[in-house]
């Protein structure tokens, strides 16, 4: 799937949830921080997934696949680093921002600069 239909999807989700009653920017912006920051103390805590996450296709019944989710997936790195990019995702679509296409610029761009950026860390 590409990034685009992605950004879609996670955005009628978002609405369909009630998430978009109101827009207020600098609150989504702390949102993602707030994800960002649950990532990290997943990764403090240690907490890695270290199964693949069956069923996300469809291809076991709702329940079971809440079940799974829950028991080995749910508060772990990865399930925090997914919620990153779908409120920036959703963020992106609401804006109208067409992020596949920035973040292919700025991969370039990123290509094209000095090691490290020419700082020291």
């Amino acid at each position: 799937m590409e990034i685009k239909e992605t950004m879609k999807e996670v955005h009628k989700n978002a609405i369909d949830k009630g998430l978009w009653e109101t827009f207020n920017l600098p609150r989504v912006l702390m949102l993602i921080v707030s994800e960002v920051t649950e990532a990290m103390e997943a990764d403090r805590d240690g907490r890695r997934t270290g199964v693949s996450v069956l069923g996300v296709n469809g291809w076991v019944d709702d329940n079971d696949f809440t079940d799974a989710f829950k028991s080995n997936v749910k508060d772990t790195i990865e399930d925090e680093l997914a919620d990153i990019c779908m409120r920036v995702f959703d963020l992106a679509e609401k804006m109208e921002i067409d992020l596949e296409q920035h973040i292919k610029a700025k991969m370039r761009y990123n290509a094209l600069r000095q090691f490290k950026h020419g700082k020291k860390y």
